[in-house]
């Protein structure tokens, strides 16, 4: 069950999806003192992607997307000078209706947005895999993609979204979209209207 609040972490190019895995170097000091204070307690951390023009008060409470997705922290490395290697593996998305003011890091109160799959959404969900992996397949051959095929269905469609190659404002689109079977409906139309980027090697399988 999400907190009723949670620390969050606003980054301009990262947004975490359910079920996935999500490394993160950790280095500014209000943020080493909120990963310390997660671990003490709940090992909760929301992520949220920062809105356009986050750069003129990065220091500050910049306007972040009040949809993120609520990570908790499996594997936590201290480092000597006090930076951390973590991983978050995304746990349920939320919404954000309101900060606290009362850490040097940001506290959001949030109200969790589960993602359930009806079971009458699950042929659906299936064709829907089935077509991603087929339009994925060619670009897979010219760029060296690895694809994850052996994660279920949720978590393979969530992987993609989090890692394909995208504007970050594409991926938080898809972490919009109300659910999975909606999300890769989303994904689909991504695919169809874009080429895949850049050559080089790209790997969504498990980043930790």
């Amino acid at each position: 069950m999400l907190p009723a609040t949670i620390p969050i972490f606003p980054l301009p190019n990262v947004v975490l999806f359910p079920s996935v895995f999500l490394p993160l170097h950790i280095f500014e000091p209000r943020y080493r003192q909120m990963v310390t204070d997660a671990l003490a307690g709940d090992r909760v951390i929301g992520m949220t992607l920062l809105k356009p023009g986050w750069k003129g008060d990065y220091e500050g409470r910049p306007a972040v997307y009040p949809i993120g997705c609520a990570g908790l922290i499996t594997h936590a490395e201290r480092q000597s000078d006090g930076r951390f290697n973590i991983v978050l593996r995304g746990v349920t998305k939320f919404r954000i209706s309101d900060e606290r003011h009362t850490a040097p890091y940001r506290i959001a109160v949030v109200e969790a947005l589960p993602e359930v799959l009806a079971e009458g959404d699950r042929a659906s969900l299936v064709e829907r895999r089935e077509r991603v992996v087929s339009k994925l397949a060619a670009a897979g051959e010219r760029q060296g993609l690895h694809l994850p095929l052996g994660l279920p269905d949720e978590e393979l469609l969530n992987t993609l979204a989090q890692y394909l190659p995208m504007a970050p404002v594409e991926r938080q689109a898809l972490l919009e979209c109300d659910g999975v079977v909606a999300r890769s409906a989303a994904l689909i139309d991504l695919l169809e209207m874009q080429v895949l980027a850049a050559p080089g090697s790209w790997s969504a399988g498990d980043p930790h």
